[in-house]
């Protein structure tokens, strides 16, 4: 079968949906966009209602446009909300995110009766997510290495259409580092649902899984995905400062630099301590990017309480930012709660927060200016090359030559929009 792939939300679904990919065209079948589409995976994501919206709107316009193709719909969505998924009857599979094989067999065997299994996250569950060879990007590649989280933020399901934690072994790590450079890879990024919890009741940790995939020859960067800020402790901070294969950009999630609406979050830390971390990992990594995700109007947040989270934002000085509207979860305990923000003032709210990170996001980009930094350029159009500083700063050189795939010295001479222009050495 000639099989087509959609995948919503994070990187750790992107990671799952290649590890699909790789299992079926193992299996026989292709991939290939300018071929008759035989069947159609779809990897969900339910981080919000608008992530359930455009996986139901998905499946039906798959349906419209491949009508004889085979559907199957898989991921967080489906796990969270199985009776919503099973009603999508678009879809003719229907299979949650506990076994990834389970969905391979499924599109495999399928013999023209719908399939539905969902099958409940269970405490001691083990990691047993199938590994890669292969990543759809050219020259870095994800690496899953932990799933599932025990935190149960007010406001997240993700607990719910994940599980509890739990992590990959170092050596299974290794292998898969070995396999990725071997096919070309050069850079890889380590991520999971809850990546600092990674190593939780096992006898290893974060920082053993960066050395495992930095003693692989041909890896030349380890990077990090997003981070939980009160995992973090020194003792990582000063492991990873000595790999000089790792690259210094911390995504650490905020949320909210209000404390009274982190509390109602249920997060594990406060302003201050987050302020902490973040100056202890700019005295140990020279010109670190600090980078993170924001959300404005969560319930109960008061005028005074963002303009809180907005001057606390605009202190730390963040090097970019994601920010997004609270949205209401159903099943989680923020969807009870009393004093709803209203959407215009939830976008009235994101759109100051936007303005706020974009300066400082300005302020970063003017800073690297003077430096000089190994970049790793990913693509070229004619004599334009694109590529990526260690601290993750876009970077825009000319050259007649094609850049794409090394690692070349390069001067920042100046700025423009979201990146920065340099020259090479």
């Amino acid at each position: 079968m000639n099989i087509l792939f959609h995948t919503l939300g994070c990187k750790v679904n992107q990671y799952e949906t290649e590890a699909m990919r790789e299992a079926l065209i193992t299996l026989g079948h292709t991939n290939d966009k300018l071929l008759p589409i035989d069947a159609i995976i779809i990897n969900s994501c339910t981080v919000t209602a608008e992530s359930d919206r455009k996986t139901r709107q998905l499946v039906r316009r798959c349906r419209r446009e491949h009508p004889n193709a085979i559907i199957a719909l898989t991921g967080c969505m489906v796990q969270a909300f199985p009776d919503d998924a099973n009603n999508l009857t678009e879809a003719d599979i229907v299979i949650g995110n506990r076994d990834v094989t389970k969905i391979v067999d499924a599109i495999n065997n399928y013999q023209n009766t719908r399939v539905f299994s969902v099958v409940d996250h269970q405490n001691g569950d083990i990691y047993n997510t199938i590994g890669l060879s292969h990543f759809n990007e050219r020259t870095r590649a994800f690496m899953k290495i932990e799933d599932g989280c025990d935190r149960f933020c007010t406001y997240c399901i993700i607990p719910f259409a994940r599980g509890r934690v739990r992590s990959r072994s170092v050596s299974d790590i290794k292998e898969e580092a070995k396999r990725l450079a071997k096919n070309g890879y050069s850079e890889i990024v380590l991520v999971g649902i809850n990546l600092t919890s990674y190593g939780k009741g096992e006898d290893f940790n974060l920082c053993d899984a960066v050395d495992a995939v930095c003693e692989v020859k041909g890896i030349k960067r380890v990077r990090l995905g997003s981070l939980e800020p009160d995992h973090i402790t020194d003792e990582m901070l000063n492991r990873f400062k000595i790999q000089p294969k790792f690259c210094p950009q911390f995504h650490l999630s905020l949320q909210s630099g209000c404390d009274e609406t982190l509390k109602r979050m249920n997060r594990h830390y406060d302003s201050a301590f987050y302020e902490d971390l973040v100056n202890r990992i700019r005295k140990t990594f020279t010109n670190a990017a600090i980078t993170t995700d924001i959300m404005v109007g969560f319930a109960g947040e008061t005028d005074d309480e963002f303009n809180q989270s907005l001057n606390f934002v605009k202190k730390i000085g963040f090097a970019r930012a994601h920010i997004f509207a609270y949205s209401r979860r159903s099943g989680t305990v923020a969807a009870g709660l009393k004093s709803q923000v209203s959407n215009a003032d939830k976008q009235k709210r994101a759109h100051i927060m936007a303005e706020a990170t974009r300066q400082t996001e300005i302020k970063f980009l003017k800073s690297q200016v003077g430096n000089v930094y190994p970049v790793l350029f990913e693509t070229q159009e004619n004599v334009v090359a694109e590529g990526y500083t260690p601290n993750y700063t876009r970077v825009v050189v000319k050259s007649e030559k094609v850049l794409t795939g090394q690692i070349l010295d390069v001067l920042i001479t100046s700025t423009k929009d979201d990146y920065c222009i340099g020259e090479l050495i």
